[in-house]
């Protein structure tokens, strides 16, 4: 096939999709696709005549680990040569056309939220993930919390909040993080009233709405769903803190168990209720649900995540991996399922 694997962007998640791209651009590479990696934002300046015939080393220059900020989004916007409004970089909609099917390695703002998924839909690119409308209801936390109890799925309490807005809150410690965040950009635990304003102030850095929540003290699990089917459970354990940036992209930095060592009936219910939030966000081909286990074993959802990250310390391949299905099985399966949607 020939596929285009679409990563970078100007999101805060810049880094992480850069090395989610690389993978999946060498996994498919390896097992025959005629394979382009492209920076959504940067494009490509070359010609793009046959370009999936070119000898090219997509990879080149790109850092696979992610480094321990995020990256400056104003740096990453004054590497663009030709000045342009449009988000998309040159020759980028002129390949993707090209091609069987593009698949998103996309993060965070302008990838996750479904503006790409509904630009390619309108031009007739097909892409791998979910469609536009579950795109934008799982990358808006304070809509995902209100689906979520409608539907009766467990999640922390919490409150929505705008920037500059007056809000109540008195249930300490609590977490603050960025309503349409990703990656945990943003996000710090409060464990008092005179920690509020710092928690704000730092999420109000990536966006002007937060999400207030209760602070659930548990252990942290995630569960990826592949065409409605729930994977085996994983535990994260962070070293320090919670499941931060750092320590969801810094090697060494979590122990991760998969399949979790947990009592059988916990694990059936987790999965169930994975696949339940997937069914609710009306979330297509796959995804990946995070979860917090109380200390009096309540589950918690707390969130969908719709491209989930695929770097060497990322979740969902540890997950396919404890089924027997490697790197490259799981992104041809990604596809696969992918391609359901224009049948």
């Amino acid at each position: 096939m020939n596929i285009v694997v679409l990563a970078g962007g100007t999101s805060t998640e810049r880094d992480v999709s850069l090395s989610t791209g690389t993978m999946i651009y060498k996994a498919l590479k390896s097992r025959g696709h005629n394979t382009v990696l492209l920076d959504v934002y940067l494009g490509f300046e070359g010609d793009a005549t046959n370009i999936f015939e070119q000898d090219i080393d997509w990879t080149k220059g790109i850092k696979v680990n992610v480094q321990e900020k995020n990256p400056d989004i104003n740096e990453i916007k004054a590497l663009r040569k030709k000045a342009s409004n449009s988000f998309f970089g040159e020759n980028v909609i002129e390949i993707c056309s090209k091609a069987d099917i593009v698949f998103i390695a996309l993060h965070g703002e302008n990838g996750e939220d479904g503006k790409i998924q509904a630009a390619f839909d309108l031009m007739g690119i097909k892409y791998t993930g979910t469609d536009y409308k579950s795109s934008a209801l799982a990358m808006d936390k304070a809509i995902t919390k209100e689906i979520f109890s409608f539907y009766g799925i467990p999640t922390p309490k919490g409150i929505y909040v705008k920037k500059g807005e007056a809000f109540e809150w008195d249930s300490y410690p609590c977490m603050v993080k960025v309503s349409n965040g990703g990656s945990s950009v943003g996000a710090s635990v409060a464990y008092s009233e005179k920690d509020m304003d710092a928690a704000l102030a730092n999420a109000f850095k990536y966006g002007s709405e937060v999400i207030i929540e209760q602070f659930i003290k548990g252990r942290e699990f995630s569960v990826g769903v592949i065409d409605n089917k729930a994977l085996p459970v994983i535990e994260i354990q962070p070293l320090v803190s919670f499941y931060d940036y750092k320590n969801k992209y810094q090697p060494g930095s979590t122990i991760e168990t998969c399949p979790a060592l947990l009592d059988e009936a916990i694990t059936v219910r987790m999965q169930k209720l994975a696949e339940k939030v997937f069914t609710a966000l009306r979330i297509k081909t796959y995804a990946r649900m995070d979860f917090i286990l109380s200390e009096d074993n309540e589950i918690y959802c707390l969130e969908a995540n719709t491209l989930p990250g695929m770097t060497p310390t990322s979740l969902l391949p540890q997950e396919a991996q404890a089924i027997g299905m490697d790197f490259g099985e799981l992104c041809e399966k990604i596809i696969e399922v992918s391609l359901k949607k224009y049948k």
